[in-house]
């Protein structure tokens, strides 16, 4: 392997990280990083790889955003099976490492606002080397990382120390969605626990509605398998819980918190309702 390509794979893991960041698919920042190593190979010379390398791969990604949003891609009706939902090698840990919600909310933002947050905020590049990215002025990509942090970390407005007992009490909820335990699940729902539903996330014949613990713990164990995907968040200022493989929004559930237990819970899936929800990070 010469200098250059040493120098280069150095670089790769931290390129594959940012170009995931912004484009939310793993498949399409490897393609990012794999442009990035061809317009590499037409320069003559690099004396700061890492600074050329940022650039060059964040505008790549910005003209994949904004080839997508031209495309205007409609979403896909109805649920796959969990089965069907597994990440592609390697896509889980990325998921996992970023956040869900994260990705879900990055989702939403527009190609420059994307790109202005995740260059600034998550790899700390400074908006003077940002501005040629997105050809504006340093004051407006400052404007557009603004914007952004404020679509992605969102507030409640319930008090701080309800919004982290309410989620103590969610994230027990997903742990034992996830483990299948119907002890612990029936621990953590009320007596009178309810789950509504959109058709859309049940197969045929399930009831929109189940009422009781048993009942809701034991449906729980069936479908849970998707709680793999899942990952707290804010819904509509309340703490819910976002299922996302991949990073792409499935389903989301609006969680009623109660006396320390789940007292409802309705599961979203129907598209348009997702497209309204106020989704932010914890």
């Amino acid at each position: 392997m010469d200098e250059l390509a040493e120098r280069f794979e150095a670089e790769r893991g931290r390129l594959r990280g940012l170009a995931y960041r912004m484009l939310g698919s793993a498949a399409e920042a490897d393609d990012a990083v794999q442009e990035a190593w061809l317009r590499l190979n037409r320069v003559d010379s690099v004396d700061n790889l890492a600074a050329w390398l940022t650039p060059v791969v964040s505008r790549v990604c910005l003209d994949v955003l904004r080839s997508r949003k031209a495309r205007r891609e409609e979403p896909v009706e109805g649920l796959p099976e969990p089965a069907a939902e597994a990440d592609p090698a390697g896509e889980v840990e990325l998921a996992d490492s970023v956040g869900r919600a994260l990705l879900v909310v990055l989702a939403a933002l527009g190609p420059a606002e994307r790109i202005a947050f995740v260059l600034h905020d998550l790899f700390a590049v400074p908006f003077d080397r940002i501005a040629p990215v997105l050809d504006r002025t340093p004051v407006a990509a400052k404007k557009l990382a603004s914007r952004a942090r404020q679509r992605v970390r969102g507030a409640s407005p319930l008090p701080p120390s309800d919004v982290a007992r309410h989620r103590r009490v969610v994230d027990a909820f997903l742990a034992a969605a996830r483990g299948g335990d119907l002890a612990e699940l029936m621990d953590v729902l009320a007596p009178d626990v309810v789950r509504r539903a959109d058709a859309v996330a049940l197969p045929m014949g399930v009831a929109l509605e189940t009422r009781g613990a048993r009942a809701v713990a034991e449906e729980t164990q069936v479908f849970g398998k998707r709680a793999r995907f899942a990952e707290t968040a804010l819904v509509d200022g309340a703490v819910g819980v976002v299922v996302a493989p991949r990073g792409r929004l499935l389903l989301a559930l609006a969680v009623t918190v109660e006396d320390e237990r789940v007292a409802a819970y309705e599961v979203i899936a129907d598209p348009a309702r997702l497209a309204a929800l106020r989704i932010t990070v914890l």
